[in-house]
């Protein structure tokens, strides 16, 4: 049996343009996933758009034009009340699948007030925390994704990492941390090769800092993980992984998860009792 996939989005996270919770779950019974989790974006912040991005018809809405030509994003909040009402749909439709409830709160640390209303209103069943930019800004911040075309990607990277340890020692509402190797996706190609060792002793101290704080680390399949994360995880004292396709179309839930489960075994990881659960320690 698959892991359960923890970190799937619909239609109601703000990015995911062909989401469908109800297609979703068709694939997740086609491929044999016991579970899976629609953690939906909610995301806070402000963000500054390159100036050569090509603006999806969806986002106009939320973007201001400034005089200047910067052009602003303002994320819109998640639509919990639809979101909760096509939840119980497809738990209707799909009894054998467990549907459960999320939220992939972004920067969570920075926003305390909002994080904590929405997440005591949803009632989640998993709740996640991101972090996809590596410095807070007064009126808006830059997708990590941008700011390693901007500035040195090395220097990105251990900001990023850095900003992670503050998230775990600042924001204690959540259960797993996410993709903390979200930068190398977008790893600038006219930049050297990308060397995992360069920032073994960063990762570490964000994998040492979620262990002490009782976390688990997701093992997000959108970039496979590097199975030295897993066996430094382990070695930190990590109890366990939560696995994550990060889908944002119906067919790339459950994505490779035949091979990270066996990069996990390989790391010391295993099954719990409860097979809908986080692996654990073995």
């Amino acid at each position: 049996m698959l892991p359960p996939d923890n970190h799937v989005h619909s239609e109601f996270s703000w990015d995911a343009f062909r989401g469908s919770m109800e297609a979703t779950c068709e694939r997740a019974v086609e491929i044999g996933l016991p579970s899976l989790a629609f953690t939906e974006h909610a995301d806070f912040s402000v963000s500054t758009l390159p100036p050569d991005f090509v603006l999806p018809e969806q986002w106009e809405p939320h973007t201001a034009h400034h005089p200047d030509g910067a052009r602003v994003l303002t994320p819109p909040d998640l639509d919990l009340a639809g979101y909760l009402e096509t939840l119980e749909r497809c738990r209707d439709r799909f009894p054998g699948l467990r549907i459960l409830s999320g939220v992939e709160l972004s920067e969570a640390h920075w926003f305390p007030e909002r994080t904590a209303d929405l997440v005591r209103r949803g009632g989640f069943d998993r709740v996640l925390a991101s972090l996809h930019t590596s410095s807070r800004r007064d009126e808006a911040y830059e997708d990590v994704s941008w700011s390693l075309q901007q500035a040195d990607p090395v220097v990105v990277y251990r900001a990023y990492l850095a900003e992670a340890v503050r998230l775990i020692e600042e924001f204690d509402g959540f259960e797993v941390l996410t993709h903390i190797d979200y930068p190398v996706r977008y790893w600038p190609r006219d930049h050297h090769g990308f060397d995992l060792t360069e920032f073994e002793a960063d990762i570490r101290l964000v994998l040492r800092t979620l262990a002490r704080a009782d976390k688990v680390m997701e093992f997000n399949t959108r970039l496979p993980l590097d199975p030295r994360v897993v066996g430094w995880w382990r070695e930190e004292g990590g109890k366990g992984v939560s696995f994550a396709s990060d889908a944002h179309v119906p067919e790339a839930v459950g994505h490779g998860f035949q091979e990270a489960a066996a990069v996990a075994r390989a790391a010391g990881f295993k099954p719990g009792a409860d097979l809908f659960e986080f692996w654990v320690r073995d």
